[in-house]
């Protein structure tokens, strides 16, 4: 399903299933982990995330508007073909930072 690990300063949110309405309970329900550590840097790695839904993509809209609302950011990392054209056709892609590779994305906070 989905995890939470650390890297750095940066917590990085990843997963083996879709971002998907099947899913988005447990996505929702691990992502309010990442809340509890005060200013939130915040990576999703995708590589491994087959597809992600209307649901999910919410669930990332939501994510990026309360990390700003905390002084925090969400980047992406290494999304697959599929879900980076998804990205690219609902225009969520120019509302998030994506980086090919994690330690790009982990790397980008540090700058």
């Amino acid at each position: 399903m989905f995890k939470i690990f650390v890297q750095g300063a940066v917590q990085v949110f990843s997963g083996e299933v879709a971002l998907n309405a099947a899913n988005i309970a447990h996505a929702r329900e691990i992502c309010e982990a990442l809340f509890k550590k005060g200013q939130p840097r915040i990576v999703l790695q995708l590589t491994d995330i087959p597809l992600i839904d209307s649901q999910g993509l919410e669930l990332l809209l939501d994510l990026r508007d309360r990390s700003a609302r905390c002084g925090g950011a969400v980047h992406l990392a290494a999304p697959n073909v599929l879900c980076r054209d998804i990205l690219q056709a609902t225009g969520l892609a120019e509302e998030f930072a994506i980086f090919d590779d994690l330690n790009s994305a982990v790397g980008s906070f540090a700058q």
